[in-house]
């Protein structure tokens, strides 16, 4: 089931139509408001969401669900008719999985919804790994360093799971932005500088795991313990 989040009912109605003729289930809400009363009753696969609404805009909406535990890992796409430099960055800094700029082809978001549910169907299947000090439960959404339970960011989380799987392999910013927002948003550096810097702060004496490559990016060093033996 893939919600659809936005106050022009045009627009609502064309996204909840051309999903159903591509065999998803969809339904529309007007606000947000409605939206997250109705998460009482209903998880949605992903939704897609207004930023512009009245009442309450969406990257309020989108901060409220990444604040509850049962709803942090729904995944979200942005929209906005603005597509203005900072709207974008503060969609991907409040935890979006991706974003689409109005007007957007109908096609275009059936291509992005697929690409999120892909990628975010892949994250499940990966097991518990441990990388130096550093343990990560992909299941119950737990990290722990040096024996301390740590707690992270949606973001957070999923770019230490990708350093963990990929053990001394260097990640370029782009790289990073692509894998995690699943956006190309070539030479937007500070999220990315900002999720390293607060990472490592919260992993303490592990943080020193997780390397600067000058000119290049980052990657984390340590042998993989766990399951590794599954992304081989």
């Amino acid at each position: 089931m893939i919600w659809c989040v936005d106050d022009d009912n045009t627009i609502r109605d064309i996204e909840v139509y051309t999903l159903e003729q591509t065999g998803f289930k969809a339904r529309g809400f007007a606000d947000g408001i409605s939206m997250l009363d109705a998460l009482k009753t209903e998880i949605p696969e992903l939704i897609i969401l207004d930023i512009m609404m009245p009442e309450m805009d969406g990257l309020e909406v989108l901060k409220k669900l990444r604040s509850e535990s049962a709803y942090k890992d729904i995944p979200v796409i942005m929209a906005t008719a603005k597509g203005t430099e900072m709207d974008k960055i503060s969609g991907l800094n409040s935890g979006a999985d991706d974003y689409l700029v109005k007007p957007f082809g109908v096609m275009e978001m059936v291509a992005r919804v697929k690409a999120v549910l892909r990628r975010t169907a892949k994250e499940e299947s990966a097991g518990d790994i441990t990388v130096g000090n550093i343990t990560l439960k992909k299941t119950e959404h737990k990290v722990i360093a040096n024996g301390e339970k740590v707690e992270l960011t949606h973001k957070e989380f999923e770019m230490l799971r990708l350093f963990m799987h990929n053990p001394n392999m260097v990640f370029s910013r782009d790289k990073l932005m692509s894998e995690i927002w699943g956006v190309d948003y070539i030479g937007e550096t500070r999220t990315i500088d900002m999720h390293i810097k607060t990472l490592r702060q919260k992993l303490g004496d592990c943080g020193a795991q997780i390397k600067t490559v000058i000119g290049v990016g980052y990657k984390m060093e340590g042998e993989a313990d766990g399951s590794r033996s599954h992304h081989a």
